[in-house]
């Protein structure tokens, strides 16, 4: 017998997201206010307009008791507040005077909430603070979010292998906190001292203490909107080697950051997938960097610094900009490519494969070749010391697949809507990878999305919040046997 799914507890979760993102509105809406802008009137229709839609969806739906979600309701949840949220987020850029159509102005706001960091906008030098500052506040917020979600909720949808960050351990010593909710709470703390930590190391290092704030959000969500068109190559040596620092600590797991000491080592220091990330890292910022002195007669301290600060973008998907990478020839251009999957690490604010599914493919691969030679012989994929179950590899692999299969078909897609080759593998692979920038003079490190065709923006956008939902979350959704049980 079917039954139908309860709708009343998501429409009553997403019409209370709304209200929070209407009280966030206020934020941009003071700071125009304060520098004398008249777009203050624009985040206030717009926070009002999502405050009376969230109102009524969190009254007219509210549950007459407390109740647990089901595993359906907690899918339909996940996917449509990510959707709806960048919808009501796009009022300001429709309204602002950039006057962006609903094309771009849904882009910006999805790209932004996804801490993918690719935009329409230009002129952002000259641009209304609460314009910048919207931006960056959606960078941060999407950020948090994405790490909250994936330490309460993707665990439980056994999502590409996140439930092996599932809280409730049946060892009780390997609990970060006893509760979800005290987990959350905790990573809170800790991404709101990182922001801060950030903002005042930006702001010491040469931005404005408004321009500081801006890309701490970005960087430390990993989102990559700046309050330029230049990105960070407005800014000195100093203050790209702070914000890599800001970007490498978005891109590491928030979970070991809370955890407790045991046996009187801190368990970040131990953890495979931290060393994974940060070796993959200074091997490939090295090897740039070695190609830039030798073959582009760049200094070695500039090397180091543009090389360093532009592999940690990508890998990390924030998506700055120190220098158009672009340029650098077509040995850079491949590398920045390959990099494009690659992605931080799982628990982090970063897009991207991961760190933690590539460690797994390749000791996969080893363990393959092993039974090659030892047919008889007992191999185990294992993680921090432990063994994995075979329920993560299966869905580590599924993820894997269906990750480059989506990639194709979406490039597919987006060639059809007249975007170059280039521009559309490339602009394919940042959109699900949530990077931001791609290859190219349109969407490369130095280009824009402004250009691009709506209809390549729209599934582009679409195609951002699939990425950033772990791809199954979305897919689900469209299967005959999700509507039925």
């Amino acid at each position: 017998m079917e039954r139908v799914i309860d709708f009343k507890p998501v429409v009553f979760v997403n019409g209370i997201l709304l209200i929070i993102l209407a009280a966030a509105m206020g934020v941009p809406a003071l700071a125009d206010a304060v520098s004398g802008d008249s777009d203050w009137r624009v985040f206030v229709v717009s926070a009002l307009i999502s405050l009376f839609a969230g109102g009524i969806m969190a009254l007219g739906a509210r549950p007459a008791e407390h109740t647990q979600l089901t595993t359906r309701q907690a899918f339909l949840l996940t996917a449509s507040v990510w959707y709806l949220l960048s919808a009501f987020a796009a009022l300001p850029f429709a309204l602002s005077s950039f006057d962006l159509s609903p094309a771009d102005a849904f882009f910006e706001a999805a790209s932004g909430f996804t801490t993918t960091g690719s935009t329409v906008i230009t002129g952002l030098d000259d641009a209304p603070k609460g314009i910048l500052l919207w931006r960056g506040l959606l960078n941060w917020l999407g950020g948090v979010g994405i790490i909250v979600m994936a330490v309460a909720i993707m665990p439980i949808l056994r999502i590409g292998g996140m439930q092996l960050f599932k809280m409730e351990s049946s060892d009780k010593s390997d609990k970060v906190k006893p509760r979800v909710a005290q987990v959350s709470g905790s990573i809170l703390l800790v991404y709101l001292t990182f922001t801060i930590a950030a903002a005042l190391g930006l702001w010491l290092s040469g931005m404005t203490p408004f321009e500081a704030v801006c890309h701490a959000f970005a960087a430390l969500g990993t989102g990559g909107f700046s309050t330029s068109d230049q990105s960070l190559a407005k800014w000195g040596p100093l203050t790209q080697w702070v914000t890599i620092a800001a970007m490498l600590a978005g891109g590491m797991p928030f979970t070991l950051f809370v955890s407790p000491w045991k046996h009187r080592r801190w368990p970040f220091l131990q953890d495979s997938q931290i060393r994974w990330f940060l070796n993959f890292v200074a091997f490939f910022a090295l090897v740039l960097a070695f190609w830039q002195w030798a073959v582009n007669d760049m200094e070695p301290g500039e090397a180091l610094t543009h090389a360093t600060f532009n592999v940690v973008s990508v890998v990390t998907t924030t998506g700055f900009a120190s220098t158009d990478y672009n340029a650098w020839g077509g040995f850079a251009q491949c590398v920045f490519f390959i990099l494009l999957f690659i992605g931080g690490c799982t628990g982090s604010t970063a897009g991207g494969v991961k760190i933690f599914r590539w460690e797994v493919l390749f000791k996969l691969a080893g363990v393959h070749l092993k039974r090659l030679l030892h047919p008889r012989g007992i191999f185990v994929v294992d993680f921090n010391r432990r063994p994995l179950a075979q329920s993560i590899l299966d869905s580590v692999l599924g993820f894997v697949a269906v990750f480059f299969l989506t990639f194709a078909l979406f490039a597919l897609a987006l060639t059809v809507t007249g975007m170059d080759l280039i521009s559309a593998i490339t602009g394919s692979a940042q959109a699900l990878s949530n990077v931001g920038p791609g290859l190219g003079p349109i969407i490369g490190p130095a280009g824009n999305y402004k250009t691009v065709p709506d209809a390549a923006k729209w599934i582009m956008a679409f195609e951002m919040i699939l990425g950033r939902l772990e791809l199954f979350t979305v897919i689900v959704l469209f299967t005959r046997s999700f509507w039925r049980e």
